[in-house]
């Protein structure tokens, strides 16, 4: 598993990372994610299921939402 801490940036920086990390792993492989931007919170998980991959949210508070996404494909 590979984890990261977008917390300290601001749409569109976490989802351009998000999926280049994605690219560069094997399917099967998981990807944990801290998200805190408003934006980034709602759009990183919404992108992810719309491209297929499995996302699992782990927490959802008020400062900080942590996912973890599965490669599929």
């Amino acid at each position: 598993m590979i984890f990261i801490d977008l917390t300290p940036y601001s749409c569109p920086y976490p989802l351009v990372k998000v999926k280049l990390l994605l690219k560069q792993m094997q399917v099967g492989e998981t990807l944990h994610v801290l998200l805190s931007d408003h934006g980034s919170r709602r759009d990183v998980p919404l992108l992810m299921k719309k491209m297929g991959f499995g996302i699992e949210i782990v927490t959802d508070e008020s400062h900080c939402l942590s996912v973890i996404i599965t490669k599929t494909n």
